[in-house]
């Protein structure tokens, strides 16, 4: 080969390297372009129940944050219906620029795909995680009007009183968790649904529900002034918020372990920076101590962390209770 073939096909060679590097480089100039432009007007958040429940609230206490950090409104919507399959969709639909958000708790990011055969949106495809939010047991409540203190006397109640056995739920989380304690315990409760946790607790308050499995989130006042009664926690382990409350497991019935978590997310398309831009956001939010105080007092526990490790979480939940849902021989619906 003469001198000048070799010299002319280093050039290429080096021409082409330099384009090859020359692109990421364009890409990364317009993502940081995208990012730094964003939010181009109002933010939408949206939650799949009524308002005054516990993702409600979560979402709420996140949502008047994030408008003081991004300088743009947050407008907090409540899409009811469907166990929060509405709201899902809604926003899987939106378009992929950042500007609609999900506040997606894991009855929507897990429990309805596995106990649903079709649903309009795929956990796993639809969305882009910004991050895990906080998570949090459930709590087995009752009224103190109620003539029982403890699981044990709640199932004997329950089947010598067998017109009033009912569970209220407002999503696949409390489904499931109701139907593995009916299963662990051979009692039979029917569902009684509700639009969100608030409704849920009014519910058992007024004897509509004899029991719920509840996130803690709006639980918690009706306990402190003395309206609801909390039997067991679904954790794999006591609260150190409320530690004279036991698990179900140390009241006899193993085997009904159950965290709620509350995550954000947004249209899978949402360009990368974006999404981090709101990862970042949101991470500095729930890490400021007038936030972690505020969570405190709900006895929910801040997360945050990347969004791919939670979307990694959401694969491995997804597995898990599918098989669980399989072992339990809970209908799918």
């Amino acid at each position: 080969m003469s001198a000048n073939k070799v010299i002319g096909r280093r050039a290429a060679i080096a021409a082409a390297a330099s384009a090859i590097v020359a692109i990421p480089m364009v890409s990364s100039a317009v993502a940081q372009d995208a990012a730094a432009s964003y939010p181009k007007g109002p933010v939408r958040m949206i939650v799949g129940f009524g308002p005054g429940g516990g993702n409600d609230i979560i979402g709420r206490i996140v949502a008047a944050k994030l408008q003081e950090r991004l300088g743009q409104p947050v407008v907090f919507e409540n899409r009811a219906g469907a166990g929060g399959i509405v709201a899902a969709e809604l926003v899987a639909r939106a378009p992929p620029d950042g500007q609609t958000i999900l506040v997606a708790p894991v009855g929507t990011m897990v429990f309805n795909p596995v106990l649903f055969k079709k649903l309009p949106y795929d956990p796993e495809k639809s969305f882009s995680i910004i991050t895990m939010v906080a998570d949090y047991p459930l709590y087995l409540s009752v009224s103190t009007k109620t003539p029982v203190n403890n699981v044990k006397e709640l199932i004997a109640y329950a089947k010598a009183n067998p017109t009033k056995a009912n569970y209220a739920s407002t999503s696949g989380i409390f489904q499931v968790t109701n139907e593995l304690f009916k299963l662990k315990t051979a009692t039979h409760f029917e569902m009684i649904p509700f639009k969100s946790s608030n409704e849920m607790i009014q519910g058992v308050l007024t004897g509509q529900a004899m029991i719920g499995f509840i996130d803690p989130t709006a639980l918690m006042p009706q306990v402190k002034a003395g309206n609801i009664r909390l039997l067991a926690t679904t954790g794999a382990k006591r609260t150190p918020d409320l530690p004279d409350i036991p698990t179900v497991a140390e009241a006899g019935y193993p085997g009904v372990v159950v965290s709620g978590y509350t995550t954000l997310v947004v249209p899978a398309a949402t360009p990368k920076a974006i999404v981090k831009k709101l990862e970042k956001e949101v991470n500095e939010i729930i890490k400021a101590p007038d936030v972690v105080a505020r969570f405190k007092t709900l006895s929910v526990y801040p997360v945050g962390g990347t969004g791919e490790s939670h979307a990694a979480q959401v694969t491995k939940d997804l597995a898990m209770w599918r098989e669980v849902i399989k072992q339990a021989k809970i209908p799918l619906q």
